[in-house]
């Protein structure tokens, strides 16, 4: 389960292997991937090759959630 963020937000902690939980999804899913520089406050969401499940899940505003790890200064 992989996602690719807008650029954006990797300053918001979003940056590579973070674990993502998406509204509406089960289980964690994994940055795994920066979109193009031209879209901001995204998400792109790897559906696999089941091109119909991509199709029924559409374009949709979720809510996503994830933790941000520990930086280095703090331990």
């Amino acid at each position: 389960k992989a996602i690719a963020v807008s650029r954006d937000l990797l300053d918001s902690g979003l940056t590579h292997n973070t674990e993502v939980w998406i509204e509406g999804l089960d289980g964690p899913f994994c940055v795994m991937d920066k979109m193009n520089r031209r879209w901001q406050k995204r998400i792109d969401i790897y559906m696999g090759t089941d091109r119909d499940s991509a199709l029924e899940w559409g374009r949709k505003k979720v809510e996503i959630s994830w933790k941000v790890p520990p930086s280095e200064e703090e331990q």
